[in-house]
């Protein structure tokens, strides 16, 4: 093994060992107390049979409660971090993010017009996924008809589609209950995990687990088409089929983690570039580390809002801590997008 394959290993050890760390660790922050030791009793108990010395209190709020919030914490910062790094790789751009094509948008607008016409939750979370899907198929639409899939048309759609449904979204906020709808709506737009249940957890999982093994799966051409899609031409690379799936992929990814928790910005693309710095920008190394990255980074803005015992939207917390370290991140790596 090559020393600069061996350096990416363990990098990818640290990070992945890391994620665990805080995993169990976030376990631990909440209203009713415990240690690690007994969380990864608890944990195990159903696979390896240990007899509960724990109440039945303290198995729910562990298996009920925290351990979707906390996994599907791990999934969707993954998840967006990995469809920022995969739009950043394939436009060729370090200011796109996981919503650049206006899923969030959409799906934002599906959600607050369910929540208008009084939807139960599955519903609501039905309509941000159609929303989301819409919205990004809208924008691919238009690239197609204005510009045959050139990328900087691509993106502009993007950004047309967006503003569209966010001008949705006032319109349903203008109509909304202002005692009621209005404010589930301000919130929902602004993210949450809190209600996250491991129903939504079965559904994330497959969601996410398929996008990243498709992706995967075109890592190789995906390296191809970010020297240029003339290049990958000539290299027997089906440019189109390879943005088809980046984007299939990164809709479906995005799509699910705005249904389940509504608006998280600046994960798709903060993340992506501390992942480069610490594996550098090989999108064949960047899918892995941007994940466990995104994961960590989740994980640490959920815990904060829990240990507040606030109802601090995670998308406030998100922009506060992501916006500086953009700035840093953009300073330090501006020399790899001249």
């Amino acid at each position: 093994m090559r020393m600069r394959d061996r350096r990416f290993w363990v990098k990818m050890g640290l990070l992945a060992a890391a994620l665990v760390v805080v995993y169990l660790c976030s376990f631990v922050i909440g209203s009713v107390d415990a240690s690690v030791p007994l969380v990864v009793d608890v944990l195990l108990s159903r696979l390896t049979g240990i007899e509960p010395y724990w109440s039945a209190v303290t198995d729910q709020i562990m298996l009920g409660v925290r351990f979707p919030q906390i996994t599907l914490s791990v999934l969707i910062g993954g998840a967006l971090a990995v469809s920022g790094a995969s739009y950043q790789t394939v436009f060729k751009n370090p200011m796109v993010s996981s919503d650049i094509l206006g899923v969030s948008a959409g799906a934002g607008f599906g959600a607050a017009l369910a929540m208008l016409n009084g939807c139960t939750w599955w519903q609501i979370q039905l309509a941000a996924f159609v929303g989301g899907s819409v919205a990004v198929l809208l924008a691919y639409v238009i690239g197609a008809v204005l510009g045959r899939q050139n990328l900087t048309v691509l993106v502009l759609a993007g950004v047309v589609t967006s503003s569209f449904f966010q001008a949705l979204i006032s319109i349903v906020k203008t109509v909304a209950d202002t005692d009621s709808v209005l404010p589930s709506i301000t919130f929902w737009l602004m993210g949450s995990l809190n209600k996250g249940d491991n129903a939504d957890l079965v559904l994330m999982l497959p969601a996410v687990v398929l996008s990243l093994a498709l992706l995967f799966a075109f890592r190789n051409k995906i390296d191809v088409l970010a020297a240029g899609e003339d290049e990958a031409r000539s290299m027997g690379v089906n440019v189109n089929v390879v943005k088809g799936i980046v984007i299939v992929a990164s809709t479906l990814m995005t799509a699910c983690a705005v249904s389940v928790a509504g608006i998280i910005g600046w994960i798709g693309m903060v993340v992506p570039h501390i992942a480069r710095t610490i594996t550098g920008a090989s999108f064949s190394k960047l899918l892995g580390s941007s994940f466990l990255a995104g994961g960590i980074f989740l994980l640490l803005i959920d815990d904060i809002v829990r240990s507040s015992f606030s109802d601090l939207p995670l998308g406030v917390l998100t922009a506060l801590i992501g916006t500086p370290m953009f700035v840093f991140l953009l300073i330090r790596t501006r020399k790899e997008w001249v």
